[in-house]
């Protein structure tokens, strides 16, 4: 392994994270003790929250990792702080994720920090920073769902049950998105170090469309459909159910008339 040489200033968690970690902690206190008067804005701002969060750790993952397989340039570009206002493309990164969210409940993946890939040797350092990301989607979706799979639901509030859901939904569609081994998107970066050079020319001029042809794909129904069986699938042997997620999602549009139907169930 190379050895690190960043100074400490350039891991220093930036107080915008912290920021962030707080509204999602606050706001899950009060969707769990059902606090807040709108208890919808609360569930909403847990949700965006912790989801930001995780967008965060994700683009750190892939810092860290590149970090310690040669990239040492990572430090000064701040990605080890935390800070989603150093990414590369903040757009894409934050603000697109969390539109996507909102519009259509799906945990969309957005390119955000710069690797210098000349700095790293080895196909299987590149292949495990391009891998780093989603697999904290993955660790994220593991621990939303503990508490299901572990039948630990005792004592959760409905609300707070819900809005776990959903957050579960967003990780598990963010991780399997960012594993398709599409341009643009990590899945890619795992298998690109391993093709030939005349494959990679090939494949180069649609990297920039990549997210945005998935994404395209996603609005056809039949595309969709296939897709969202195989989250919900996923969900199911994670002991979460459609019911879940769907009231869920429900609850975090406040600005919506609620389905009643969610209201009553136990």
């Amino acid at each position: 392994m190379t050895t690190v040489t960043t100074s400490r200033g350039d891991r220093r968690i930036s107080p915008v994270f912290l920021g962030i970690l707080a509204v999602a902690a606050v706001t899950g206190w009060a969707t769990w003790t059902g606090f807040a008067e709108q208890p919808g804005i609360a569930l909403f701002l847990f949700v965006t929250a912790a989801w930001i969060v995780s967008l965060c750790l994700h683009e750190y993952a892939h810092a860290r990792t590149a970090l310690h397989n040669g990239d040492v340039s990572v430090g000064a570009k701040g990605y080890l702080t935390l800070n989603p206002l150093k990414y590369t493309h903040a757009l894409l990164s934050i603000v697109l994720p969390v539109v996507f969210m909102i519009m259509g409940g799906i945990g969309l993946p957005g390119g955000a920090v710069f690797i210098e890939r000349g700095r790293i040797q080895g196909r299987w350092r590149h292949s495990m920073i391009s891998a780093a990301g989603p697999l904290t989607n993955v660790v994220f979706a593991v621990v939303c769902t503990a508490p299901f799979w572990l039948h630990a639901l005792d004592g959760v509030p409905r609300d707070f049950r819900y809005a776990l859901a959903f957050l579960a939904l967003l990780q598990v569609t963010a991780a399997i998105l960012n594993f398709l081994p599409v341009p643009g998107l990590d899945g890619y970066g795992v298998i690109e170090p391993w093709l030939s050079y005349q494959v990679k020319r090939q494949v180069e001029p649609f990297a920039p469309f990549g997210l945005m042809i998935v994404f395209a794909l996603l609005w056809l129904p039949a595309v969709n459909g296939v897709f969202f069986n195989a989250i919900h699938a996923v969900l199911r042997a994670l002991g979460i159910d459609e019911v879940q997620t769907y009231c869920g999602y429900d609850l975090f549009r406040f600005w919506r008339e609620n389905d009643p139907g969610c209201s009553i169930i136990p």
